[in-house]
């Protein structure tokens, strides 16, 4: 026990000058999740070499990919939290439990993508189309994603084990390394090279897949040799309803709050898909592009919760305070550069998925159009995870809520029967304003009744709810 009090005495989160701080834990993933970005996009630009339709196909999927990226990433910002808050308040016991209890909830979220895989990944396309194509690429990329989504889930959470103890520098050999290979392995199983089958579609799953598999092997050996304030053992393994709620009571909203993104993007392409596939295309590489530019905020997110999170569990407010402007300040830096992007190379980068003159009718003025909404969204990613990282992920999901299923979806439907296909892509920047207003709202609540008593020596807890 006297060994783990003077590792986490010594944690630089609790130490380090805030923005140094911030810039240190965020920079490794900030740059995994550019090249993860990356292969994205790679992962596109090949499949659209195949013909529309097999871009389409993938770009359809989005939604279940989304909603398994959800479930995992929403219970590691849940681990994350509880877990760095629980060794800023030297309670190495609990972080242990924490982290042991992280990874049983990552295998039965697995178990779930399994059987969808097996089961439903045909019914999921004939929802949303009838082009036999689309529909049998689709049936063959989804199954592959679902079935071996294991790699995804284990490289996930053991790298959110890693974050909550700062050690971030790793989850970018771990995510840099998956996506290395998933590059290279995409264009020789999507073609057929160097004597492997041409697989089409279903190669640019497989490459996918095997990236992430060896990403969590790797995750899991850098957890067991490299962090040492917490240890990941079901030796007399005591399974405890009170962790799994404390993972879930910050979980679960995130969860709700990425997983609604799954049903905005679904009711967007079945929105487009009354117009044309084309349109669906479109909607598939704007998020495939918009990733290079929202990548790396999430990237500095998955460095600021501990920071947070470990700071209010050592009731140090300026810190907090300090983090949350150092970590607005980078998000609206990024995202008015990649709004400059979208604004003056939008033929360029439609350009890199071989897009047909239709495609680039369509899809100059959407991009143009909807990346107006990122002179917001910033800062409002960043209150997301100052919420998360209190504990408060509810106020994330009314946000999120608000943003895409209130305000963006009806407005899109109304903007489709007044003015058509060519202004549907402002129900974006009007939902952006929305949630912009709220995280204001928010952000001024949370200071207010939590984190400014810590530096009068009150007791914030609950206080935002009295």
């Amino acid at each position: 026990m006297e060994k783990n009090e003077t590792i986490a005495q010594e944690n630089k989160m609790g130490t380090m000058p805030v923005t140094k701080l911030l810039i240190t834990m965020s920079l490794p993933m900030m740059i995994s999740m550019l090249v993860q970005a990356l292969y994205n996009i790679v992962d596109s630009m090949f499949v659209a070499q195949l013909n529309e339709n097999a871009l389409t196909a993938v770009s359809l999927a989005f939604p279940i990919q989304n909603l398994m990226i959800a479930v995992t990433s929403g219970t590691g910002v849940g681990i994350n939290a509880l877990l760095s808050r629980s060794l800023g308040e030297k309670n190495f016991e609990k972080a242990n439990s924490v982290a042991t209890h992280g990874v049983l909830l990552a295998g039965c979220s697995y178990l779930i993508f399994l059987i969808f895989g097996m089961f439903f990944s045909r019914l999921f396309y004939t929802v949303q189309t009838d082009d036999p194509q689309i529909i049998e690429y689709g049936r063959q990329y989804l199954m592959i994603c679902c079935i071996l989504s294991f790699g995804m889930v284990f490289q996930m959470t053991f790298e959110r084990l890693l974050q909550s103890t700062g050690k971030t520098i790793y989850t970018m050999f771990t995510q840099g390394t998956g996506a290395i290979i998933n590059i290279i392995m995409d264009p020789i199983l999507i073609f057929g090279m160097f004597g492997f089958p041409r697989m089409e579609v279903a190669g640019a799953a497989a490459a996918t897949v095997l990236g992430q598999i060896v990403a969590a092997v790797m995750a899991v050996w850098l957890n067991r040799t490299r962090n040492k304030e917490i240890h990941v053992t079901f030796r007399k393994f005591d399974f405890s309803g009170q962790v799994v709620k404390g993972i879930y009571g910050v979980g679960v909203p995130s969860i709700i709050m990425m997983s609604i993104g799954s049903v905005m993007t679904f009711g967007m392409n079945k929105i487009l898909m009354a117009f044309t596939s084309t349109a669906a295309a479109v909607f598939g590489v704007y998020f495939k592009i918009q990733s290079f530019v929202f990548m790396p905020i999430f990237g500095m997110n998955n460095g600021l919760v501990p920071i947070i999170a470990y700071n209010y569990g050592a009731k140090k407010s300026d810190r907090i305070k300090k983090a949350i402007f150092s970590g607005v300040v980078c998000a609206i830096t990024i995202m008015l550069v990649g709004f400059s992007i979208f604004q003056l190379f939008t033929r360029n980068l439609l350009g890199i998925f071989n897009a047909s003159e239709n495609m680039m009718a369509i899809g100059v003025p959407a991009l143009r159009t909807i990346s107006l909404s990122f002179l917001m969204a910033g800062f409002c990613i960043i209150c997301s995870s100052v919420f998360q990282a209190m504990a408060h992920g509810f106020l994330s999901l009314i946000v999120s809520v608000v943003r895409q299923l209130v305000v963006l979806l009806p407005a899109a439907y109304i903007l489709s029967r007044i003015g058509g296909l060519d202004v549907i892509w402002w129900a974006f920047p009007i939902a952006e304003l929305f949630s912009f207003g709220l995280s204001i709202a928010f952000l001024r609540l949370i200071i207010k009744n939590q984190v400014n008593p810590l530096s009068e020596g009150q007791d914030p807890e609950k206080r935002l709810l009295s």
